[in-house]
């Protein structure tokens, strides 16, 4: 149960790049990925700005080598998880013990709502082969199929938390020897259902958004998917490079304060960050960056504010949202954020807060607006607040 569980490569694609490489650049260049809706048919066009993948579905499908009928979701899911498994150079993935643990919140949704658009015309149209695949489980059986992936396929579904949830459990399966590999993250595509629903709730902003900023004023959507490769130590001896480095500490908590808000303490944003400290032995003052949960909303920000000041002050580590630039993927964010977090402990790579200029009045803290590399980060975290209050938090380590 002790044994260590590395992360041995990644993928993304998502608003800002059509692989991790293009994201690392966009970072550089200080390019934030959103812009008004170009692929996703809604009334919110021109009105709401999002960060969209930036090719249409048959161009997804080319690259992902599945049939264009498939939904979006899954088209996303195939291109990172494969664009990770690639990375690792561990060669066939069909000699391994592998397992595929994938989030998503929206499933095949994207298709779905096409499909009753004609329906509710005329009962007598509508392609049932675009409500088949709907519910989130079958985006997941989609990708394993097609990566030839047998030993243990589960999807997770906890909101905004559930990428970072993956992960946690692809974990487990590792250290109880019921798997060697896992292709951990998640995956969510924009739909009129999500856009529409935050915006019922009132926490969509007009303008790109300022996470941590003093005038945030709500979240951008965004839609992608990011996997890591967690592998055993056995496995991880064999990477032709070496792993980027370790997940010594998760957990998951819930606070159950409300059905959306984080509650007003952050009660569950700090146990979740204490509990992953704990399981990792580290120090508060051992964590050099925090890739925050940073969704732009009031409650959001406010809240993660507190359970950090609670627990790092006075010593607080480097901080920044890096959905400052991609958007709120929903449940693919742990996932693409996980990587994004892995890699900063592998290279010492500090991401920007795009559009900060004004601190928080209860929190002063700036997060930071340039992006660097090669900065000692020994120990680093990644925050993944959702729904409900189910909050993650994931530490990586360098050694």
């Amino acid at each position: 149960m002790s044994e260590p569980v590395w992360i041995a490569g990644g993928g993304v694609i998502c608003g800002i790049g059509a692989s991790l490489p293009d994201c690392l650049e966009a970072f550089r260049r200080m390019q934030p990925g959103m812009d008004d809706v170009q692929y996703l048919h809604t009334a919110h066009r021109g009105v709401f700005p999002v960060a969209e993948v930036k090719a249409d579905n048959a161009a997804l499908a080319a690259r992902a080598g599945m049939p264009a009928h498939i939904s979006r979701t899954a088209l996303l899911s195939k291109i990172a998880a494969r664009e990770a498994w690639d990375s690792t150079g561990l060669g066939n993935i069909a000699q391994y013990r592998a397992g595929f643990v994938s989030a998503n919140t929206v499933g095949g949704m994207d298709k779905t709502e096409d499909f009753f658009a004609a329906y509710l015309q005329d009962p007598r149209k509508g392609r049932l082969q675009q409500v088949v695949h709907h519910e989130c489980g079958s985006v997941t059986e989609l990708v394993a199929d097609s990566m030839g992936i047998r030993h243990h396929v589960s999807t997770i579904s906890t909101a905004c938390s559930s990428g970072a949830n993956a992960l946690m459990y692809g974990a487990r399966l590792i250290r109880n020897n019921i798997v060697d590999i896992v292709l951990a993250g998640g995956t969510d595509a924009l739909t009129r259902f999500t856009l529409n629903g935050f915006n019922t709730l009132m926490i969509l902003d007009q303008q790109p958004c300022r996470p941590f900023d003093d005038t945030r004023a709500g979240l951008n959507l965004g839609e992608g998917a990011g996997y890591v490769v967690l592998v055993s130590d056995a496995v991880a001896k064999r990477l032709p490079n070496g792993p980027w480095c370790r997940l010594s500490g998760y957990a998951n908590t819930s606070d159950a304060y409300h059905q959306t808000a984080s509650s007003p303490e952050g009660t569950g944003n700090y146990l979740a960050m204490k509990g992953a400290l704990d399981m990792s032995g580290l120090q508060p003052a051992d964590i050099a960056y925090i890739n925050l949960h940073g969704t732009g909303t009031q409650n959001n920000d406010s809240s993660e504010a507190k359970a950090i000041e609670r627990l790092f002050a006075p010593h607080y580590p480097v901080v920044s949202s890096t959905k400052s630039f991609t958007g709120h993927t929903l449940g693919a964010s742990g996932g693409i954020e996980a990587v994004f977090t892995a890699l900063a402990a592998q290279q010492g790579i500090i991401y920007p807060n795009a559009r900060f200029t004004t601190p928080m009045k209860e929190w002063p803290v700036a997060p930071v607006t340039t992006f660097s590399s090669g900065n000692r980060l020994a120990h680093v975290m990644s925050n993944s607040f959702g729904f409900a209050g189910n909050c993650s938090s994931l530490v990586f380590s360098k050694e």
